[in-house]
């Protein structure tokens, strides 16, 4: 990952109501849920989910495939895990214990 594409994630990211979402698409795993049960989760109309989860589409931090009738998302744990690396890729200045905290939360 560069700095233009961490710069995109994060800014796909950066609002209320699309953090939510993929946060909701984190708890449901990989089955995913569609944007009707997205919209409702998250409190949103179906119209505005829709459009924020296309943004998180195009930044990678989201995937859909078609079952049906119905469009899935699910989270894109592979970009999230990539983006949390690049974050911490050059971490804590040799001094390990920085980041204890986060390598336990992972854990």
């Amino acid at each position: 990952m560069n700095l233009t594409n961490a710069v995109d994630s994060l800014s796909a990211l950066a609002h209320e109501g699309r953090l939510s979402l993929v946060r909701l698409l984190i708890q449901a795993g990989t089955n995913g849920m569609n944007a009707g049960e997205l919209a409702v989760q998250g409190g949103i109309g179906p119209t505005t989910a829709s459009a924020q989860l296309l943004v998180l589409k195009n930044a990678g931090l989201v995937q859909s495939q078609r079952r049906g009738r119905q469009i899935i998302y699910s989270a894109s744990y592979s970009k999230m895990a990539t983006l949390l690396g690049f974050l911490m890729e050059d971490c804590c200045c040799s001094r390990p214990e920085i980041c204890q905290q986060l390598k336990e939360a992972l854990k």
